[in-house]
C-alpha cells in the first residue's frame, strides 16, 4: 500500500477553539480538504488562555511536553496539548507556556494584549511546534505556515534544523495574509535572535531593524520554497517580493471551493 503524503499545518488560528474568523476558518477548512484527498494531516496552533480546555476536550500529552525552550538566556517549559477536530477527526497540536499563554478574561488573544511579548512569543511558538513534530517522528512532505505567527518556521527549519532528517525532504509554503501586528516587535529581537545561534546573514530582511509586519514577512518568504496569496487583499509588494526571488505563487482564488482544490494541486506540483 502506497503511504500517504504527510502535510503539517501550523496555524495562528483554529475555528472552532477560536471565534469564527477568515483565518481560523481557513485554519479549519483547508486542512479538512486536505485530509480528505488522501493526505495524512496533523495542525498546531497557540494554546491562547482564552481557549476553554474542558469544553474543547484538551488534554496534556505528557510523553511530548517536558523540554524547556531558552530564549534571551531564560528556560521556558514547553507544554503540548492535543485535541480531536469532529467530524473529521484530524489531530490539532496545541503549544501551551504560562509565561506566554495566559487566560485572558475578556476573551483577547496574547498577541494582541501583549503585543510587547510576541517577538518572544513566536521564537516559543515556532521551537515548540519543530521539537514536537521531532519527537513525533512525523516526516511532513509539506509544512504550510498560516499566519504571521508562524513566520520564523522557514528559517529556523532551514538554518537550525537543516541537518534534521525529519525536514530534510521537506516543503514549506508560506501564506501571504492580510491580518498584521501594529508597529513593530521589539528592539531587541534581533539580539535574541542571534543568541539562539542565528547570525545575521542569516536574517538580511530584518537585519537593517525595526521589525514590521513587511520584514518579518519577507524573512519567511526568504527561506520558503512556496507562497500563497491567501486572501483578495493579500499584500502585493509581498507577492511580487516571492516572485522576484523565482518562488513558485499559488494566486488567490475568490471561489473557496475552487480554492481549496488549487491548493491540492499546488501541494501536487511542488511534491513534483
Amino acid at each position: 500500500m502506497k503511504e500517504r503524503k504527510k502535510v503539517l499545518y501550523i496555524s495562528q488560528e483554529i475555528a472552532p477553539y477560536l471565534p469564527d474568523t477568515p483565518m481560523s476558518l481557513m485554519g479549519r477548512d483547508l486542512p479538512q480538504s486536505t485530509q480528505e484527498k488522501g493526505y495524512e494531516v496533523r495542525t498546531f496552533m497557540p494554546k491562547y488562555g482564552s481557549i476553554n480546555e474542558r469544553r474543547n476536550q484538551l488534554h496534556e500529552v505528557i510523553r511530548l511536553s517536558g523540554m524547556n525552550v531558552s530564549i534571551d538566556d531564560a528556560d521556558h517549559p514547553l507544554i503540548i496539548k492535543v485535541a480531536t477536530l469532529q467530524p473529521s477527526r484530524m489531530q490539532v497540536y496545541f503549544i501551551d507556556n504560562d509565561d506566554y499563554f495566559q487566560f485572558s478574561p475578556d476573551k483577547t488573544l496574547e498577541i494582541d494584549s501583549s503585543p510587547e511579548d510576541n517577538d518572544e512569543r513566536i521564537m516559543f511558538y515556532t521551537r515548540g511546534v519543530i521539537e514536537t513534530v521531532r519527537k513525533l517522528r512525523w516526516a511532513p512532505a509539506i509544512i504550510h505556515c498560516m499566519g504571521w505567527t508562524s513566520a520564523l518556521v522557514p528559517l529556523y527549519l532551514r538554518k537550525m534544523f537543516a541537518d534534521d532528517p525529519t525536514f530534510a525532504e521537506t516543503k514549506i509554503v508560506y501564506a501571504v495574509r492580510p491580518e498584521a501586528f501594529e508597529g513593530t516587535l521589539d528592539p531587541r529581537f534581533l539580539e535574541k535572535m542571534e543568541m539562539s545561534q542565528f547570525d545575521k546573514a542569516d536574517m538580511t530582511a530584518i537585519a537593517d531593524g525595526p521589525v514590521d509586519f513587511v520584514a518579518l514577512n519577507k524573512l519567511a518568504i526568504d527561506y520558503s520554497d512556496a507562497v500563497v496569496a491567501s486572501t483578495a487583499d493579500a499584500d502585493p509588494q509581498l507577492i511580487e517580493y516571492a516572485q522576484a526571488q523565482g518562488k513558485p505563487v499559488l494566486k488567490f482564488n475568490p471561489d473557496e471551493a475552487q480554492f481549496l482544490e488549487d491548493y491540492a494541486e499546488f501541494y501536487a506540483q511542488l511534491l513534483g
